[in-house]
């Protein structure tokens, strides 16, 4: 088919996310680059949406999946039959997890893992509320949206799930929300989709105080700033508080769709009880399982989390002009922010005809997202940065 009949027919049988796409049509990908039907090169600098932590197509995620794929494919729904590349992967987690995240409970998706997760608090503490923060963003389907805060994106899909109260991220003030019919406390470790916010001035902690004075859970959204983004394995090691169910997503599966809640052998006992309590069909697909795997070991052999805080360095003292008016995220989850969205709908469309792939974050229409490979090299970013700096010189 011709490149039109592939667009064409995209827009007529492919439900769209919104009014326009970026019309990329891969052919190839490999490293930081995707090849297009339209004979072109793109420099990825977002990496899938922080999906691709080794870059596209990694020999060794590559051999580890042929080699999986060689033995056998999906066998049983999850939990039925012992596979051992899956047990395998939790237990890689696990050693890299704090005791009281020891068990893991595979999915296919972040926002997956979220349901399961907010299913559990609610289980084990017997409780019905559930606080979450103004400008959170943890999935999309029905309880994830309803943990949203952000009521234009909601709005159209009311009613939704009940007894959520939010509160505001880094205002410690507002923790008196926090009471003793709070099932659970769910947080972005670094808030994406509002604009790549950090906690400050201890926050973390005293939410994590603040649920053990009041018997609830703290959840911790890791799914974007899980797996070596910001530096160390995890996000919530930057910030001194751990979680009592973490939800993983995205890097972790290299790639493949996946999303994993983690939690303590005693609270995932509940899910048991009814049987059934949380299912999945392909949850723990060994496939998948063995490409999170060797994406695992991969990020551990080459120390990536000490390159991306090396790079974000390198970054910062590049990325240096006028119209950047700051630069946000920790590692290699960083927000070039612009004065206006009209800058920054002009940089990432304007970089995308020169060659380079950046993105929008989800509520904050002045951020451009640079989330590349961990694995992007010190000249790929050199070129990312030319390319930048001549399309802001032009919008200048």
């Amino acid at each position: 088919m011709s490149i039109k009949d592939y667009k064409s027919l995209f827009r007529q049988r492919l439900i769209q996310t919104g009014p326009e796409d970026m019309g990329v049509e891969p052919v190839g990908a490999e490293g930081s680059f995707i090849y297009g039907r339209d004979g072109r090169r793109y420099l990825d600098m977002v990496a899938g949406v922080s999906a691709l932590p080794l870059g596209h197509r990694p020999p060794e995620v590559e051999a580890a999946v042929r080699r999986q794929l060689a033995r056998y494919w999906h066998v049983m729904v999850y939990g039925e039959f012992i596979q051992d590349v899956s047990v395998e992967l939790a237990e890689e987690l696990a050693s890299l997890l704090p005791g009281n995240l020891s068990k893991m409970y595979p999915v296919n998706s972040g926002t997956e893992a979220v349901e399961a997760a907010l299913k559990l608090a609610k289980r084990y503490t017997g409780r019905p509320k559930i606080v979450a923060a103004v400008h959170s963003y943890h999935g999309n389907t029905q309880g994830s949206m309803s943990v949203m805060g952000y009521e234009p994106r909601k709005r159209p899909f009311v009613p939704l799930i009940p007894g959520v109260d939010f509160i505001r991220f880094n205002r410690k003030e507002d923790l008196d929300k926090i009471t003793d019919r709070t099932a659970a406390v769910i947080l972005e470790t670094i808030q994406g989709g509002a604009g790549f916010i950090e906690p400050r001035d201890g926050y973390l902690e005293a939410v994590r105080v603040r649920c053990d004075q009041t018997g609830s859970l703290l959840i911790l959204d890791e799914i974007q700033t899980g797996f070596a983004r910001t530096g160390p394995m995890f996000g919530f090691e930057n910030y001194g508080a751990v979680p009592d169910i973490l939800v993983t997503g995205k890097a972790l599966g290299g790639g493949f769709p996946i999303g994993a809640l983690h939690t303590s052998a005693e609270m995932a006992e509940v899910l048991r009880r009814p049987p059934m309590g949380h299912i999945t069909t392909f949850g723990g697909h060994p496939v998948v399982a063995a490409a999170a795997l060797e994406t695992l070991r991969q990020i551990r052999k080459r120390d990536l989390g000490a390159a991306a805080l090396d790079k974000e360095a390198y970054i910062r003292s590049r990325f240096r002009h006028p119209l950047i008016r700051e630069i946000r995220g920790r590692g290699l989850m960083l927000a070039l922010m612009m004065p206006d969205k009209a800058t920054a709908d002009k940089l990432i469309l304007q970089a995308l005809e020169h060659g380079l792939i950046l993105f929008w974050l989800l509520y904050e229409p002045r951020a451009v997202r640079l989330t590349p490979p961990l694995t992007v090299s010190y000249e790929e970013i050199d070129m990312a940065w030319e390319i930048i700096r001549k399309v802001l010189d032009s919008i200048s």
